[in-house]
């Protein structure tokens, strides 16, 4: 069995749990509330009626609002039901490291699963995060949205015996899989040997997920709070809640821990042994502007310690977590969270505690999350571990592919079914249709930045006022500028020189120079674009 670091999964909280925590400081008591929870999302109505429409999805964390807003946008009408307020538990807590490295060592992926498996982990986060920035981009999300380094470093405390040495070789192989990371001799601010993962990054949370509800209402389509669902039907397929009952052709089920729903006793029983919560513990602290270059970090210790550095206008900021154990196995929690103060005040002398918080985290017996359907026409999503926002994204993506019926190259990887990884899987071959192109064409540079890169006859993809567009320029000089974004599942078109055609590489869609539809599958052109006047 692999043997996984404990890792704190981005601060996935139980706020009842959080509010019964009090530090005392010269009579004056600090609550333990998460430093995000300062950000209040729109109010959504109570479930009141009875209704039909596509999806049902249940949860409203990141997972199950990413989900209702995917579907939507893909023309299905969806209903998203929150027991409590949207994201005011798991993902209310969180804090929101959007990245790509897992819980277990890359090296150890490679031992237990392969090269293509653990390559296909990886490559997963990093289509779920180019998923959110696209996300940020085109709904244009304020979310102080970042790109920044991460750091994967030897323990703040005692460096183990041959810790350089594995983390050379992790560097090494992340490398040769396609991944931007180098050994560094020393880590900023951790001042230890560690790897420097470029481009991952980090937002706040609540304000990303503010940009996504209000997409979700309207046209047939609800968000509803304070709506528990309490059953689960199987014919006709519709979930009961607030004593209404919503009639659909899919469920979604984004609730951490998955819900019964139609898998039955004994199935949800025996799924739910393969899944182990733990504890964790995180503080919030101002610096004094300048302290630190934004980041994030995360040591190898078991358990280990996480670090975040954000530069803000008036001051920087630092969220430090970790202190795991298995939850119900510790109950001086106190003791944690000022233990994380100490060790923040040693790193930070500078450091000014106003916010700390207890979090929960799901894990799976094999290291790797269960995203896929539990029964028929039911979808769930769990186990995230250290990689909430990420795998959190993730299967919402996966949960939408399922529901419109669409291949999705992770599938067999994440099954909650799966026994054993097949040792002789062909990733790339197998999924060049899909992963291999979205992926390293959504990543890789713009062929240009200004209108006048594009010679005459010829079509280029630049990056303009701050978003890739797709360029044209006719005989005569006429520049047409377009979405790159194939209209079928958004992969990046690429300019056919010989027949003067936008060609999406994933599905085979083909488009005019103008953008009308040329060859499906995808149904609608291009989207027109407009370019500020001094770009052109």
């Amino acid at each position: 069995m692999l043997k996984l670091q404990r890792r704190q999964s981005n601060g996935y909280v139980r706020a009842s749990t959080a509010l019964k925590l009090r530090k005392r400081r010269g009579g004056v008591s600090m609550p333990t509330k998460s430093h995000w929870m300062q950000t209040s999302l729109p109010r959504f109505p109570k479930l009141g009626e009875n209704l039909t429409v596509d999806v049902v999805v249940v949860g409203g964390g990141i997972t199950g609002i990413t989900a209702a807003f995917l579907l939507k946008k893909a023309g299905k009408t969806v209903a998203l039901l929150e027991r409590d307020r949207c994201a005011s538990a798991d993902t209310g807590h969180t804090t929101a490291h959007i990245t790509y490295v897992t819980d277990a060592r890359l090296t150890e992926l490679v031992n237990t699963f392969g090269k293509d498996h653990a390559q296909a982990v990886w490559d997963a986060g990093r289509a779920a995060m180019r998923q959110i920035q696209s996300l940020i981009d085109e709904e244009k999300i304020e979310c102080e949205y970042a790109t920044v380094p991460g750091y994967l470093h030897a323990p703040w405390k005692e460096i183990p015996k041959g810790e350089i040495e594995r983390l050379r070789a992790d560097a090494e192989l992340a490398a040769e899989l396609g991944f931007d990371a180098r050994y560094v001799e020393s880590v900023p601010i951790a001042k230890r040997p560690g790897i420097r993962f470029a481009n991952q990054a980090k937002f706040h949370p609540l304000r990303y997920l503010a940009g996504l509800l209000p997409g979700i209402a309207g046209q047939g389509s609800h968000v509803f709070e304070d709506s528990e669902v309490t059953e689960f039907e199987n014919e006709p397929l519709a979930v009961k809640a607030n004593e209404c009952t919503i009639r659909c052709n899919y469920i979604v089920v984004a609730t951490h821990v998955p819900l019964m729903g139609n898998k039955g006793m004994l199935g949800a029983t025996l799924f739910q042994t393969k899944l182990a919560s733990y504890s964790s513990y995180a503080v919030g602290a101002k610096l004094p502007k300048g302290t630190a270059a934004a980041a994030i970090f995360s040591d190898t210790s078991d358990p280990y310690y996480y670090l975040r550095i954000d530069r803000r206008p008036r001051h920087d900021y630092a969220i430090l977590g970790g202190e795991d154990h298995k939850t119900g196995q510790e109950s001086d929690s106190e003791e944690r969270l000022t233990r994380l103060e100490e060790m923040l005040a040693e790193i930070l002398p500078g450091a000014k505690v106003d916010s700390r918080w207890t979090g929960q985290v799901v894990e799976t017996t094999d290291g790797l999350p269960y995203i896929g359907e539990t029964a028929e026409h039911q979808f769930a999503a769990t186990g995230f571990a250290g990689n909430g926002m990420t795998f959190g994204t993730l299967g919402a993506m996966m949960a939408v592919d399922a529901a419109l019926g669409q291949k999705n190259p992770w599938r067999d990887l994440f099954d909650v079914h799966r026994k054993k990884l097949s040792a002789t899987w062909d990733y790339l071959k197998q999924n060049i249709d899909y992963p291999y192109y979205y992926l390293k064409d959504k990543l890789k540079a713009a062929e240009g930045t200004s209108l006048q890169d594009v010679k005459r006859g010829e079509g280029m993809i630049l990056k303009l006022d701050g978003q890739r567009v797709a360029v044209h320029r006719d005989a005569h000089g006429k520049v047409t500028t377009l979405s790159p974004a194939c209209t079928h599942m958004g992969c990046i078109v690429h300019w056919n020189p010989a027949d003067s055609t936008w060609d999406c590489p994933c599905h085979g869609s083909r488009f005019q120079a103008t953008g009308k539809v040329l060859a499906g599958p995808a149904e609608t052109p291009l989207e027109e674009l407009s370019v500020s006047p001094s770009k052109k």
